[in-house]
């Protein structure tokens, strides 16, 4: 997983000390999330895209584009890697709008993060595609809240029948004032072929929802953008939404460009 670190670095404009720290990987996640958008455009076009690091390059780091959970954690994973961190790759089954009862498949990519000298890893993750999403790395322990502001998160241990534990990541929401859980995984390890053949199935299976609806998002230092087929959802720090509907295509195009930094080749038509 060999990366162009100094091309990565100021692509989510990090300069700092290049140490496995708990600090430098505080600061590289957030930049990386306030960097480079979230978006599904490939397998709304058709196809699946490519997880080898060089694609990632050219498409994340120097093509002005965006990329979901397998692309923006497989990127993140070389270049904590580069950093001199250990990482564990896993699996989550997404929680967000599961209804009582669901059992979702293992389709969500993060990952831990091991820093020489602590206690236990950290929960990574630069490519959930959710207003719930980290902001910055949790230590692997029960019940200690963290605040990534503007957002909280905690991690709690769920009933599980299995011989590994099984955690949940969860949000606090503003609206609602309640714990929102976001998704649950284990740490069993899983590696890049696993991957290949997740990012297959949802970027070309009929039922996905990644592979017919467009998805962007985008994280700044005091919005959350969030744009879903036409519908535009702006929410600030405090969670007060403002919310429109985009008019055709073409005005979508410009949204993505505009106020997402999504620019896409000329002639790129997205679907009705």
């Amino acid at each position: 997983m060999t990366i162009d670190i100094d091309a990565y670095l100021a692509r989510i404009g990090w300069t700092g000390e290049r140490r496995p720290t708990v600090d430098v990987l505080r600061s590289v996640h957030r930049a990386h999330m306030l960097g480079i958008p979230f978006e599904n455009i490939d397998p709304v076009l058709g196809r699946a895209p490519s997880l080898a690091v060089p694609d990632l390059e050219a498409k994340l780091v120097r093509g002005a584009r965006g990329g979901y959970c397998y692309e923006h954690n497989t990127l993140f994973a070389a270049a904590l890697t580069a950093l001199g961190f250990r990482v564990t790759l896993l699996a989550a089954r997404v929680l967000v709008g599961a209804k009582p009862g669901d059992v979702r498949p293992r389709t969500h990519m993060l990952m831990l993060t091991h820093v020489p000298g602590e206690p236990v890893p950290y929960v990574s993750d630069v490519g959930f595609g959710s207003i719930g999403a980290l902001l910055e790395p949790l230590p692997l322990t029960a019940d200690t809240e963290l605040h990534d502001t503007p957002r909280r998160h905690r991690l709690v241990h769920a009933p599980h029948d299995g011989p590994l534990e099984l955690w949940k990541l969860q949000t606090y929401g503003q609206q609602d004032g309640a714990w929102e859980d976001q998704y649950s995984f284990t740490v069993e390890p899983f590696e890049a072929p696993d991957y290949e053949v997740i990012n297959w199935h949802i970027a070309t299976n009929p039922r996905s929802p990644f592979a017919h609806g467009l998805y962007a998002q985008r994280t700044t230092t005091d919005t959350h953008l969030a744009l879903t087929a036409r519908h535009l959802t702006e929410t600030a720090a405090d969670g007060t939404r403002k919310e429109r509907d985009l008019a055709d295509p073409d005005e979508v195009l410009r949204v993505l460009a505009d106020d997402f930094g999504i620019r896409l080749p000329e002639g790129t038509r997205l679907p009705e």
